[in-house]
């Protein structure tokens, strides 16, 4: 009986891979739970929502403006639709936007980081553009991109991923210059490895951890950019919806249906909240590391 603990814990799986272990430490915390059930929540709805509502999101009724109830938890909209399948295909929009734009970010931003790193011209030059795109809020940057491409999920994208790349190009650009001085990089360098193959191999995965975690903090920036351009019109175009422009529509009957923009408002925060918990308990482990 006695042997039992120890059996018990030997059969216990563990993780080897020291950078997979400290992000799954971040998920067993108790932000890192809640921030991942509450976005599993909101991908399974979104994922489902054609399941749910087969007719789609742009089924018209008599029944406008409306508030909310049992079967219109989210009230009416002024044609009659219902909100909450509006708002769940609205989050369908908004999650694909994120799910592109940001990865394309960061890998674009981080790319632009190295070469500046590598090359002292190329490093001055990047620098500078940087410097003239993080002079724009990513309100303005959008707004000027749309007004060149026209607004659609495509603009919003490009909106996004180009505010995105001053984070990512200074991030990856100090941690090479800072891993470019240790000493297994000067012994990589002493036996005659590549740049590249001592980027790829050795300094990128030691210096990945702050990357991926502005990333999950540029993710709530991002879902504020496309809600901030589609209230203003300049997001995704109607019917087809987006939380931003169902909260855009929302204020123009606020005074009628003061609850219009209460669901997609609601909607918007879990998501952004989610991210913020994610973010706050991989800073947490990355830094207790």
């Amino acid at each position: 009986m006695a042997d039992t603990p120890s059996f018990a814990a030997n059969r216990r799986p563990r993780v080897k891979n020291p950078v997979l272990r400290r992000y799954l430490t971040a998920f067993r915390t108790a932000r890192g739970i809640a921030g991942s059930v509450i976005l599993l929540v909101l991908v399974a709805l979104a994922l489902l929502a054609p399941v749910l509502y087969p007719g789609g999101y742009d089924v018209q009724s008599a029944e406008s403006l409306r508030g909310p109830s049992l079967a219109h938890p989210f009230g009416t909209d002024q044609l009659g639709r219902d909100l909450l399948t509006r708002s769940l295909f609205g989050l369908r929009i908004d999650l694909t936007i994120v799910a592109v734009a940001v990865p394309l970010g960061m890998v674009v931003g981080t790319t632009l980081g190295l070469i500046g790193a590598l090359s002292r011209v190329a490093g001055t030059v990047l620098q500078r553009v940087l410097d003239v795109i993080i002079g724009f809020p990513g309100i303005v940057l959008g707004m000027c991109i749309i007004l060149i491409m026209g607004p659609g999920w495509s603009a919003l994208v490009i909106a996004i991923t180009v505010s995105s790349l001053p984070t990512f190009g200074r991030l990856s650009r100090a941690a090479m210059l800072s891993q470019a001085q240790r000493e297994y990089v000067m012994a990589a360098r002493t036996l005659g490895v590549s740049r590249v193959t001592i980027i790829t191999r050795h300094i990128l995965p030691n210096a990945i951890d702050p990357i991926l975690v502005a990333g999950a903090v540029f993710v709530v920036h991002a879902i504020f950019i496309e809600a901030g351009l589609s209230i203003i019109g300049l997001g995704i175009q109607p019917p087809e919806p987006s939380l931003g422009s169902l909260l855009n529509q929302g204020m123009r009957y606020i005074t009628q249906a003061p609850t219009y923009v209460l669901g997609p408002t609601v909607v918007l925060f879990l998501l952004a909240l989610s991210f913020s918990l994610i973010s706050d308990s991989l800073n947490k482990a990355v830094n207790r590391a």
